[in-house]
Protein backbone atom coordinates (compact mmCIF):
# COMPACT_ATOMS: atom_id res chain seq x y z
CA UNK A 1 0.00 0.00 0.00
CA UNK A 2 1.34 3.28 -0.91
CA UNK A 3 2.78 5.71 2.05
CA UNK A 4 0.02 8.15 3.79
CA UNK A 5 1.26 11.44 3.71
CA UNK A 6 0.39 14.00 7.12
CA UNK A 7 -2.59 15.57 4.98
CA UNK A 8 -4.04 12.12 3.86
CA UNK A 9 -3.46 10.88 7.50
CA UNK A 10 -5.14 14.32 8.60
CA UNK A 11 -8.58 13.90 6.52
CA UNK A 12 -8.70 10.61 7.49
CA UNK A 13 -9.39 11.41 10.79
CA UNK A 14 -11.52 14.35 9.91
CA UNK A 15 -13.65 12.33 8.07
CA UNK A 16 -13.84 10.06 10.61
CA UNK A 17 -15.24 12.67 12.98
CA UNK A 18 -17.94 13.65 10.33
CA UNK A 19 -19.35 10.20 9.70
CA UNK A 20 -19.37 9.29 13.66
CA UNK A 21 -20.55 12.85 15.52
CA UNK A 22 -22.63 13.31 11.81
CA UNK A 23 -20.67 16.91 11.16
CA UNK A 24 -21.73 19.19 8.02
CA UNK A 25 -18.60 19.24 6.10
CA UNK A 26 -20.26 22.49 4.95
CA UNK A 27 -20.65 24.46 8.01
CA UNK A 28 -19.64 27.58 9.10
CA UNK A 29 -15.63 27.11 10.07
CA UNK A 30 -15.88 29.62 12.42
CA UNK A 31 -18.75 27.38 14.11
CA UNK A 32 -17.79 26.20 16.95
CA UNK A 33 -17.88 22.38 17.69
CA UNK A 34 -17.62 21.28 21.37
CA UNK A 35 -17.05 17.26 22.30
CA UNK A 36 -15.93 15.42 25.22
CA UNK A 37 -13.15 13.96 25.35
CA UNK A 38 -14.43 10.43 26.34
CA UNK A 39 -16.40 10.49 22.60
CA UNK A 40 -13.01 10.72 21.04
CA UNK A 41 -11.13 7.46 22.96
CA UNK A 42 -12.15 4.77 20.49
CA UNK A 43 -9.92 7.06 18.06
CA UNK A 44 -7.08 8.34 20.10
CA UNK A 45 -6.54 5.56 22.44
CA UNK A 46 -4.14 2.48 21.65
CA UNK A 47 -5.96 -1.19 21.40
CA UNK A 48 -2.61 -2.75 23.07
CA UNK A 49 -2.39 -0.94 26.30
CA UNK A 50 -5.83 0.97 26.42
CA UNK A 51 -3.88 3.96 27.01
CA UNK A 52 -3.77 7.31 24.72
CA UNK A 53 -0.92 7.34 21.61
CA UNK A 54 2.40 7.98 22.74
CA UNK A 55 4.69 8.02 19.47
CA UNK A 56 1.25 7.23 17.76
CA UNK A 57 3.12 4.65 15.09
CA UNK A 58 0.91 3.17 11.82
CA UNK A 59 0.73 0.20 9.89
CA UNK A 60 0.85 1.23 6.56
CA UNK A 61 -1.31 -1.90 5.29
CA UNK A 62 -4.02 -1.41 7.19
CA UNK A 63 -3.47 2.32 8.68
CA UNK A 64 -4.32 0.85 12.38
CA UNK A 65 -2.17 3.31 14.98
CA UNK A 66 -0.75 2.01 18.04
CA UNK A 67 1.97 3.46 20.71
CA UNK A 68 5.33 2.91 18.98
CA UNK A 69 6.82 0.91 22.14
CA UNK A 70 3.30 -1.62 22.18
CA UNK A 71 3.27 -2.52 18.54
CA UNK A 72 6.96 -2.55 18.51
CA UNK A 73 6.48 -5.28 21.39
CA UNK A 74 3.31 -7.20 19.70
CA UNK A 75 5.15 -7.69 16.62
CA UNK A 76 8.18 -9.21 18.12
CA UNK A 77 6.27 -12.78 18.01
CA UNK A 78 3.66 -11.52 15.49
CA UNK A 79 3.69 -10.80 11.87
CA UNK A 80 0.01 -9.58 12.12
CA UNK A 81 -2.19 -6.60 13.13
CA UNK A 82 -3.52 -6.93 16.45
CA UNK A 83 -6.81 -5.35 15.46
CA UNK A 84 -7.90 -6.57 11.77
CA UNK A 85 -5.15 -9.66 11.61
CA UNK A 86 -3.69 -8.62 8.24
CA UNK A 87 -0.51 -9.76 7.27
CA UNK A 88 1.94 -6.93 7.82
CA UNK A 89 5.47 -8.41 6.29
CA UNK A 90 6.09 -11.70 5.85
CA UNK A 91 9.55 -11.87 7.28
CA UNK A 92 10.07 -7.72 8.86
CA UNK A 93 6.58 -5.96 9.93
CA UNK A 94 8.39 -3.30 11.47
CA UNK A 95 9.80 -2.44 7.84
CA UNK A 96 5.83 -1.56 7.10
CA UNK A 97 5.17 0.78 10.41
CA UNK A 98 5.31 4.43 10.12
CA UNK A 99 5.77 7.22 12.90
CA UNK A 100 2.20 9.59 12.50
CA UNK A 101 3.31 12.50 14.28
CA UNK A 102 0.24 14.05 12.93
CA UNK A 103 -1.86 11.66 14.74
CA UNK A 104 0.36 12.16 17.89
CA UNK A 105 0.35 16.28 17.29
CA UNK A 106 -3.76 16.06 17.68
CA UNK A 107 -3.51 13.76 20.84
CA UNK A 108 -1.15 16.47 22.68
CA UNK A 109 -3.68 19.07 21.83
CA UNK A 110 -6.51 16.54 22.96
CA UNK A 111 -5.63 15.85 26.16
CA UNK A 112 -4.60 18.38 28.83
CA UNK A 113 -1.28 17.82 30.29
CA UNK A 114 -0.19 14.31 28.19
CA UNK A 115 2.58 15.78 26.49
CA UNK A 116 4.26 17.14 29.61
CA UNK A 117 3.90 14.31 31.47
CA UNK A 118 5.77 12.39 28.79
CA UNK A 119 8.25 14.94 28.19
CA UNK A 120 8.81 14.87 32.45
CA UNK A 121 9.17 11.04 32.18
CA UNK A 122 11.43 10.84 29.56
CA UNK A 123 13.81 13.35 31.55
CA UNK A 124 13.72 11.46 34.26
CA UNK A 125 14.62 7.90 32.48
CA UNK A 126 17.58 9.54 30.97
CA UNK A 127 18.48 11.09 34.10
CA UNK A 128 18.13 7.89 36.04
CA UNK A 129 20.89 6.04 33.53
CA UNK A 130 23.26 8.65 33.09
CA UNK A 131 22.51 9.49 29.28
CA UNK A 132 22.52 13.14 27.87
CA UNK A 133 18.87 13.71 25.85
CA UNK A 134 19.58 15.79 22.73
CA UNK A 135 16.58 16.92 20.97
CA UNK A 136 16.61 15.90 16.91
CA UNK A 137 16.65 18.67 14.77
CA UNK A 138 14.06 19.35 12.61
CA UNK A 139 14.05 20.39 8.88
CA UNK A 140 15.52 19.19 5.76
CA UNK A 141 18.78 18.80 7.05
CA UNK A 142 17.76 16.27 9.52
CA UNK A 143 19.10 13.04 10.89
CA UNK A 144 16.35 10.71 9.47
CA UNK A 145 14.40 8.62 11.79
CA UNK A 146 16.12 4.86 12.92
CA UNK A 147 13.97 3.98 15.34
CA UNK A 148 16.70 4.11 17.84
CA UNK A 149 16.85 6.50 21.30
CA UNK A 150 18.34 9.85 19.43
CA UNK A 151 20.94 10.54 22.59
CA UNK A 152 24.83 10.73 23.01
CA UNK A 153 24.92 6.86 23.77
CA UNK A 154 27.60 5.94 21.51
CA UNK A 155 25.95 2.73 19.57
CA UNK A 156 28.92 1.78 17.54
CA UNK A 157 29.63 0.13 21.28
CA UNK A 158 26.52 -1.53 21.04
CA UNK A 159 24.53 -5.10 19.78
CA UNK A 160 22.18 -5.18 17.40
CA UNK A 161 19.46 -7.85 16.62
CA UNK A 162 17.45 -7.33 13.83
CA UNK A 163 13.75 -8.60 13.91
CA UNK A 164 14.68 -11.05 11.20
CA UNK A 165 14.01 -14.93 12.20
CA UNK A 166 17.54 -15.79 13.42
CA UNK A 167 19.86 -18.76 12.46
CA UNK A 168 22.85 -20.17 14.52
CA UNK A 169 25.95 -21.20 12.31
CA UNK A 170 29.84 -22.85 13.11
CA UNK A 171 32.20 -21.74 11.14
CA UNK A 172 34.52 -24.06 10.81
CA UNK A 173 38.08 -24.35 8.85
CA UNK A 174 38.62 -27.35 6.61
CA UNK A 175 42.22 -28.19 5.82
CA UNK A 176 43.57 -30.50 3.48
CA UNK A 177 47.09 -29.95 2.52
CA UNK A 178 49.69 -30.06 4.65
CA UNK A 179 50.78 -26.91 4.05
CA UNK A 180 47.45 -25.87 4.60
CA UNK A 181 47.63 -27.06 8.26
CA UNK A 182 50.59 -25.55 9.54
CA UNK A 183 49.06 -22.18 8.69
CA UNK A 184 45.53 -23.25 10.52
CA UNK A 185 45.76 -21.24 13.50
CA UNK A 186 46.60 -18.09 11.25
CA UNK A 187 44.07 -18.43 9.18
CA UNK A 188 41.00 -19.41 11.80
CA UNK A 189 38.53 -17.76 12.66
CA UNK A 190 38.95 -16.61 16.54
CA UNK A 191 35.34 -16.20 17.10
CA UNK A 192 34.00 -19.32 15.29
CA UNK A 193 29.87 -18.90 16.14
CA UNK A 194 28.13 -16.20 14.32
CA UNK A 195 24.20 -15.59 14.15
CA UNK A 196 22.66 -14.05 11.47
CA UNK A 197 19.13 -13.47 9.53
CA UNK A 198 17.62 -16.28 7.90
CA UNK A 199 17.69 -14.13 4.74
CA UNK A 200 22.00 -13.55 4.70
CA UNK A 201 23.46 -15.61 1.31
CA UNK A 202 26.34 -17.27 1.41
CA UNK A 203 28.49 -14.63 0.13
CA UNK A 204 27.65 -12.56 2.49
CA UNK A 205 29.58 -15.42 4.74
CA UNK A 206 32.14 -15.26 2.49
CA UNK A 207 32.37 -11.09 2.67
CA UNK A 208 32.36 -11.51 6.02
CA UNK A 209 35.77 -14.19 6.44
CA UNK A 210 37.36 -11.93 3.60
CA UNK A 211 37.10 -8.86 6.30
CA UNK A 212 38.14 -10.94 9.67
CA UNK A 213 40.59 -12.84 8.24
CA UNK A 214 42.30 -10.09 5.35
CA UNK A 215 42.11 -12.38 2.58
CA UNK A 216 40.65 -12.15 -1.16
CA UNK A 217 37.44 -13.07 -2.18
CA UNK A 218 38.58 -15.42 -4.59
CA UNK A 219 40.59 -17.28 -1.98
CA UNK A 220 37.39 -18.26 0.99
CA UNK A 221 35.29 -21.03 -0.37
CA UNK A 222 32.23 -22.38 1.98
CA UNK A 223 31.27 -25.62 2.09
CA UNK A 224 29.12 -28.47 3.62
CA UNK A 225 29.45 -31.87 3.63
CA UNK A 226 32.66 -31.25 1.32
CA UNK A 227 30.31 -29.58 -1.40
CA UNK A 228 30.91 -26.40 -2.55
CA UNK A 229 27.87 -23.48 -1.81
CA UNK A 230 26.44 -21.32 -4.57
CA UNK A 231 26.72 -17.38 -3.64
CA UNK A 232 23.17 -16.79 -3.93
CA UNK A 233 21.62 -19.40 -1.72
CA UNK A 234 20.00 -18.14 1.84
CA UNK A 235 20.72 -19.76 4.90
CA UNK A 236 16.80 -20.51 5.04
CA UNK A 237 17.12 -22.71 2.34
CA UNK A 238 20.48 -24.13 3.51
CA UNK A 239 18.90 -25.31 6.56
CA UNK A 240 15.91 -26.04 5.45
CA UNK A 241 17.65 -28.57 2.61
CA UNK A 242 20.25 -29.79 5.05
CA UNK A 243 19.80 -29.48 8.24
CA UNK A 244 16.14 -29.75 8.85
CA UNK A 245 15.06 -31.20 12.24
CA UNK A 246 19.07 -31.11 13.33
CA UNK A 247 20.21 -29.01 16.35
CA UNK A 248 21.78 -25.49 16.50
CA UNK A 249 24.23 -24.61 15.59
CA UNK A 250 24.24 -25.54 11.60
CA UNK A 251 27.95 -26.43 11.02
CA UNK A 252 29.39 -25.25 7.38
CA UNK A 253 33.06 -25.18 6.63
CA UNK A 254 35.34 -22.96 4.81
CA UNK A 255 38.25 -23.08 3.05
CA UNK A 256 41.43 -20.73 1.99
CA UNK A 257 42.72 -21.27 -1.12
CA UNK A 258 46.41 -20.25 -1.48
CA UNK A 259 46.43 -16.28 -2.96
CA UNK A 260 48.06 -17.43 -5.98
CA UNK A 261 45.83 -20.18 -7.17
CA UNK A 262 42.40 -18.40 -8.80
Amino acid sequence: MAEQGPMAIAMRLRNQLQSVYKLDPLRNEQEEVKLKIKDLNEHIVCYLCAGYFIDATTITECLHTFCKSCIVKYLQTSKYCPMCNIKIHETQPLLNLKLDRVMQDIVYKLVPGLQESEDKRIKEFYQSRGLERVIQPSGEDSIPDTGLPFTSFDHSKAHFYRYDEQVSLCLERQSSSLSEKKDKTKLTLQQKFVRCSVRAEVRHLRKVLCHRLNVEKHQVQMLFNNESLPDHMTMKRLWISHWFGKAQPLVLHYTIKDKRTR
